[in-house]
């Protein structure tokens, strides 16, 4: 299949961030915002899940959000997930199906991390699934302009420039 055959089979739309996405499953159950971390306004689902498609040609800008992030890997092309700790450690994991290689079928982004994904293959993509508790809500997404992110950490100013929008 070829990444646009994917978009549409499963009604796929842009994703603010990069790439496409759609909403799969969103728990009945809340959990209330008194019970919740501090960095939480509001109430939220237990879990959210999407699926989650990168081309060669649209990556996913480096954001944050406040819930650890379960990458999974269904199909396509390896998808290189790029990652900076809130102390400015940089790190990269490979999430893909050749385990002889080291890529890892499924991956957990911590909560709080800037990340940022691409396609490195040419004429590529990565069909996979992101999986969040508690459930995602817009109000824990953080996509920084360029600028800001580079001043926090200076020393990842090319990885930053290379994976931001604006």
């Amino acid at each position: 299949m070829t990444a646009q055959q994917i978009i549409k089979q499963f009604d796929l739309t842009a994703h603010p961030e990069g790439g496409y996405f759609k909403e799969t499953y969103r728990s009945n159950g809340i959990i209330q915002n008194e019970h919740l971390p501090p960095e939480f306004v509001g109430n939220r689902n237990y879990s959210t899940s999407i699926y989650f498609l990168l081309t060669s040609e649209k990556f996913s800008a480096f954001h944050k959000i406040n819930q650890d992030e379960i990458w999974h890997f269904y199909k396509g092309r390896t998808l290189k997930l790029h990652m900076i700790s809130p102390e400015g450690d940089y790190s990269f994991v490979l999430i893909g199906n050749d385990i002889k290689q080291n890529e890892q079928p499924q991956f957990v982004v911590p909560a709080g991390y800037w990340f940022a994904a691409e396609v490195e293959a040419e004429n590529a993509y990565a069909f996979t699934g992101c999986t969040v508790a508690p459930g995602f809500d817009f109000n824990d997404f953080v996509l920084p302009k360029r600028e800001t992110l580079i001043t926090l950490f200076p020393q990842h100013e090319a990885i930053i420039t290379k994976l931001t929008h604006h």
